[in-house]
């Protein structure tokens, strides 16, 4: 028999999370946001489950070029664009849109022999300071873009750092805006600002196309719950009992001994670890539902178990089932207990643990 943990991907989820996505912002095209692995969905699964989103959005050109070979005809962005002029030839080959953020790339685009046109989103820093023109730098770079007779189209596009904090002092989202808008006034182009936050709390901005990431997978960036925005949790991680201790008042468990009995308890040994993408710093507390009750891990967290609190769990049992994060407990309650974020919990799934649909 195989290990008992297993993720589950439900394909339904997903889809119905595009929808949420498209509903919120009727008037735009949607990217589906891909990288990473699908935030750990799996890339192939989830080119099927978002077969209505107008794009695929993603990092590497080979994960790029290898949707178009699984028959992906749709458009496709590479969001950090390209990273060495050999990559060029093989965007243009496979039709594959890519960001442009710096005056490097548009060099090696101004060198390049490419065999078709190509499809590019110049890059707006508006303020998150990591990738893009300085406003005052864009209409040069939009002039020399639009020079190239490679160059098929632009599209203006910008990143927020505060969609699920508007009002955040260090950079207000109306600032960025105020930016993007006067570094892009009057230039031709399509416009795309919105990620998965501004979808959600700020719809009125979502120009022609927008960018939904973390809530395809049925988390949120922030604030709110996913449950409060009808999205539904992607990804059930579970597990079973596969062990039992009944200690007195006390007593440590496990490595380090950080967990000191104040009272007899039964423990539960779960067959999970930080080896398979749980977080290892996640601290005595962190929630985890054991056949249907609540109850919270104990103890450090090793490579491939986790100790939990059986003590109020009547009935439990060598074999119990356990969700980790899922239907039941919301991915980002556990993240949120383990000092972290859903979008981490996703992408670290181990290649180890077994995937299943449903």
């Amino acid at each position: 028999m195989p290990r008992p943990l297993v993720a589950t991907i439900s394909i339904a989820a997903l889809q119905h999370n595009l929808s949420v996505a498209k509903a919120c912002s009727p008037g735009a095209k949607a990217w589906a946001v891909v990288k990473a692995n699908a935030y750990g969905h799996g890339l192939a699964r989830a080119a099927r489950a978002f077969s209505a989103a107008d794009g695929l959005a993603l990092i590497e050109v080979e994960s790029a070029i290898g949707l178009r070979e699984q028959g992906w005809q749709k458009p496709i962005l590479l969001l950090e664009g390209f990273f060495d002029p050999s990559d060029l030839p093989l965007c243009a080959a496979h039709q594959v849109e890519f960001a442009v953020h710096c005056n490097e790339q548009i060099d090696m685009l101004e060198k390049a022999r490419l065999p078709a046109q190509v499809d590019v989103h110049l890059k707006v820093n508006s303020g998150m300071n990591r990738l893009g023109f300085a406003p005052d730098a864009v209409r040069a770079a939009h002039a020399r873009l639009q020079a190239l007779s490679a160059v098929r189209s632009i599209t203006l596009m910008t990143h927020f750092a505060n969609a699920d904090d508007a009002g955040n002092p260090g950079l207000p989202l109306a600032e960025q805006l105020r930016r993007f808008r006067l570094a892009t006034e009057g230039l031709p182009g399509a416009r795309s600002v919105s990620n998965s936050a501004a979808v959600l709390t700020q719809p009125e901005l979502a120009c022609d196309w927008v960018r939904p990431g973390i809530m395809l997978y049925g988390g949120t960036p922030g604030g709110r719950s996913a449950q409060d925005f009808g999205l539904r949790p992607a990804m059930m991680l579970a597990s079973e009992i596969i062990g039992m201790q009944h200690i007195e008042a006390g007593e440590a468990i496990g490595y380090g001994s950080r967990f000191i009995a104040g009272k007899p308890m039964t423990v539960g040994v779960v067959a999970c670890g930080y080896a398979d993408g749980y977080p290892r710093h996640a601290p005595t507390g962190t929630p985890v539902v054991v056949d249907g009750s609540r109850t919270a891990i104990i103890g450090r967290v090793s490579m491939d178990m986790i100790t939990v609190d059986l003590t109020e769990v009547p009935g439990a049992h060598v074999g119990s089932k356990v969700e980790l994060w899922g239907e039941q407990l919301p991915i980002d309650e556990v993240a949120t207990a383990a000092g972290t974020i859903g979008y981490e919990l996703m992408c670290a799934l181990a290649p180890r643990v077994r995937v299943v649909e449903q």
